[in-house]
């Protein structure tokens, strides 16, 4: 049976079902694309995802169609300085934002308790425009470091709102003036941020991790691949394992043959898990050990079916993979809402 691992609240867990994991990660994720992709739907958007070349050995893996990055550009209001500034914190306060909701037109403030960021249990509410709201808390903090409690806080504010909204998350961070400079944004933006509310209503982010034990896998084409075998039979037999060139050889027969075994393996995980997704990000895999590291974006009423082909797949690898399973999160990799400084002057 594989090692599928799960994350709880951030805690990891050995579990053949996921566990819940606490929603959210402190910040929006700029992530590399690439490899053999789910079919997705597709997001207006204002520019192409940024693809980067992945490092070796990176699974040659045939190239698909993915989900493109929706993409939000915050300007700051000319009228007022929307955005952090050490102005903000000589007036001695701000808001923090944590994303942006789909709310009733009524316009009546929501409460999601005391449990904002910086250890002062600043009530959580919403500020709206028309039928969508930033869930924002006050802050006397205008540059937050990303602490590990920072992080944590952040992430619980969204883990809570996502209990009952589809929220757009913003960056860690992200701090505004006042209540105004806020609506003023939602409003210059409004008919993107409700184009990509829609376009993720009802849809929740998991992250897919798989790692392999490299030396398992070289005696494994030593013994299976029969170019490998009988070069390795012949280097034992005539002694010429210190052999420079020939120890050269062996080695970039080996590689060659992982990347391609690597690249096999990442395929016939995309395909276990093409029906039940809506779309997939393939991302940059971290160390030489992780040869997959992927984000899917599923129907949250599908959560069931996706847990269940996860644990398929892990089954059918056994001990040749591990897999770490994460999730839910908001759709951090399948919206990136960017804000650009641009001092304004005052009213």
């Amino acid at each position: 049976m594989a090692k599928l691992t799960s994350s709880k609240s951030g805690r990891k867990t050995r579990s053949a079902v996921r566990g819940k994991a606490a929603a959210g990660r402190g910040a929006a994720q700029n992530n590399d694309s690439g490899g053999d992709k789910l079919k997705p739907v597709t997001f207006a958007t204002s520019g192409p995802a940024r693809t980067a070349a992945a490092p070796a050995p990176r699974p040659a893996v045939e190239k698909g169609a993915e989900a493109d990055v929706h993409s939000i550009e915050l300007l700051e209001p000319r009228r007022k300085s929307a955005a952090s500034t050490p102005e903000v914190a000589a007036a001695g306060g701000g808001r923090y934002v944590y994303g942006v909701i789909q709310a009733p037109s009524t316009k009546e403030t929501i409460n999601f308790g005391r449990t904002g960021i910086g250890g002062f249990g600043e009530p959580v509410y919403t500020v709206h425009h028309g039928d969508i709201a930033a869930v924002v808390s006050k802050t006397n903090v205008f540059i937050f470091d990303p602490t590990r409690e920072n992080a944590l806080a952040h992430e619980h504010v969204i883990e809570l709102v996502m209990k009952t909204h589809t929220i757009i998350p913003m960056s860690f961070g992200t701090v505004f003036r006042t209540d105004d400079d806020i609506r003023e944004v939602l409003k210059s933006i409004y008919d993107s941020l409700k184009d990509v509310l829609e376009q993720m209503s009802g849809k929740v982010e998991f992250g897919l991790k798989v790692t392999w034990d490299r030396d398992r896998i070289i005696e494994e084409l030593k013994r299976d691949d029969e170019e490998i075998r009988r070069f390795h039979q012949e280097l034992t037999k005539k002694h010429l394992q210190s052999t420079y060139f020939a120890r050269m050889q062996l080695g970039r027969m080996i590689d060659k043959a992982m990347v391609e075994r690597s690249a096999d393996f990442v395929r016939e995980i995309y395909d276990g898990l093409r029906s039940v997704c809506v779309a997939s990000r393939d991302n940059k895999p971290i160390g030489d050990k992780m040869i997959m590291n992927a984000a899917f974006l599923i129907q949250r009423a599908r959560e069931g079916d996706f847990d269940a082909a996860v644990n398929k797949i892990a089954k059918k690898f056994g001990e040749r993979l591990n897999f770490k399973y994460t999730g839910p999160w908001p759709p951090y990799n399948f919206v990136n809402i960017r804000l650009k400084l641009e001092r304004g002057t005052s009213s």
